[in-house]
């Protein structure tokens, strides 16, 4: 089961992690980790991913053929989804299959992580 974990930290959080994350795979001591960490480190963004999250809900649960038939479900305008699922694809939440249906190429969207947890400091 692969799990998504979203947190907010500063970059000098994110570097230690990373420093700690470097020892653990020189001693060896890394195996298949099946956890995936995105960080934000400005609220903006950070609110944006939370705002949309119904859009990953609705990948995982209809699982879309496209990302018109997604935004038919959801009742959304596709150039809106469009940008949404951008987003995601960037910080590397959703992944997009392109293939050609009928001479036309499609975009289907796709969701690996079963589950999605926050880590949020106090």
């Amino acid at each position: 089961m692969k799990k998504l974990i979203v947190s907010c930290k500063t970059v000098d959080h994110v570097f230690e992690d990373f420093k700690k994350a470097a020892r653990r795979v020189r001693r060896n001591k890394l195996r298949g980790n099946t956890e995936f960490e995105v960080s934000f480190d400005n609220k903006a963004d950070f609110n944006r991913f939370v705002k949309n999250i119904p859009v990953l809900s609705a990948i995982i649960v209809f699982k879309p053929r496209s990302v018109y038939e997604l935004a038919k479900l959801m009742a959304t305008d596709v150039s809106n989804l469009n940008k949404i699922i951008q987003f995601f694809e960037d910080i590397g939440v959703v992944r997009i299959k392109t293939s050609t249906v009928e001479g036309r190429i499609v975009k289907k969207p796709h969701v690996e992580y079963d589950e999605v947890t926050f880590r949020l400091a106090a």
